[in-house]
């Protein structure tokens, strides 16, 4: 299971509105490649692939590919604000270690 924190699905919902995304979803992904060997792939979709894992929170629907979905499991999305950077966090209990910024990691 994926868990999308209210204030992340919130970010997300602008972003829908910010690209008059009206349906569709967003797609939550890992890729090779960032300083720790994966990266978060974060982009949106118009519908899922039908091997997806589609999760929905206040109407956000949150597409994962089986693939990703062995690293992404139990994570958290969540936006955090602070005074030197706001952006979108991964809470993912299955990264061993991540990089400086947060958007790679070593499973």
């Amino acid at each position: 299971m994926i868990q999308v924190t209210p204030k992340a699905v919130q970010k997300i919902k602008e972003q829908f509105a910010r690209h008059n995304v009206t349906s569709g979803g967003l797609r939550l992904g890992v890729q090779g490649g960032g300083c720790s060997g994966l990266s978060y792939l974060f982009r949106l979709e118009a519908q899922p692939r039908p091997s997806d894992q589609v999760y929905e929170f206040e109407g956000v629907k949150i597409f994962v590919d089986p693939k990703s979905l062995l690293y992404l499991e139990g994570m958290t999305l969540d936006y955090q604000e602070s005074l030197l950077h706001s952006g979108f966090a991964f809470e993912n209990p299955n990264a061993k270690k991540s990089c400086g910024c947060g958007s790679s990691f070593t499973a």
